[in-house]
């Protein structure tokens, strides 16, 4: 994703961002997936939830844009989208652009 896709992310597809970022368990997953790529069996056994709401959690969060899977046989290895950050970042482009004034 260019930079200019990422300026020009429509509010629906940011508050989509937001909404996958807004649970305890997708936070999770994304610090787990920022240390390395993980076997979504290694994903399971590190936070003890079941496999279906492991899976929505990574559904989620793929269809956000801020995981990628590859399939290995019956396992799929998760990691970070190469744009996780930038995409983050687009979120808030308003906020970004001003800083923070104290």
């Amino acid at each position: 994703m260019t930079s200019t896709d990422l300026e020009s992310r429509s509010p629906e597809a940011r508050a989509r961002t937001f909404a996958a970022l807004g649970d305890r368990n997708r936070i999770e997953i994304l610090d787990l997936l920022g240390i390395a790529e993980q076997c979504v069996c290694d994903l399971q056994q590190a936070l003890e939830i079941a496999p279906n709401l492991l899976s929505y959690h990574l559904r989620v969060l793929r269809e956000a844009g801020l995981v990628e899977g590859t399939r290995r046989g019956r396992w799929v290895d998760y990691r970070l989208a190469g744009d996780a950050q930038q995409i983050i970042a687009a979120g808030l482009p308003g906020i970004l652009s001003r800083g923070v004034e104290a």
